[in-house]
């Protein structure tokens, strides 16, 4: 298993793909998959059936992923 120097927490910014320039937390660090989960960056639509925490149901934004090659530190 690889060591990174990103860990949760961290501001990080996104260098490469659709989130290309913006800036986020890292919330979780997946070290056997090389990746890492960025508040606000490459989220997604899920559709959540209703259930007695969520009465409508519909959708929610969900973060996905993001290979840690495509991240770095934050300046400052």
């Amino acid at each position: 298993m690889a060591k990174f120097k990103i860990k949760r927490g961290d501001k990080v910014v996104v260098i490469a793909g659709d989130d290309k320039g913006r800036e986020g937390e890292v919330l979780r660090v997946l070290p056997k998959k090389s990746q890492v989960i960025v508040r606000g960056c490459n989220a997604a639509k899920k559709a959540v059936k209703p259930s007695e925490n969520n009465k409508e149901g519909g959708f929610i934004s969900k973060e996905l992923p993001i290979h840690i090659s495509n991240v770095k530190k934050a300046e400052g």
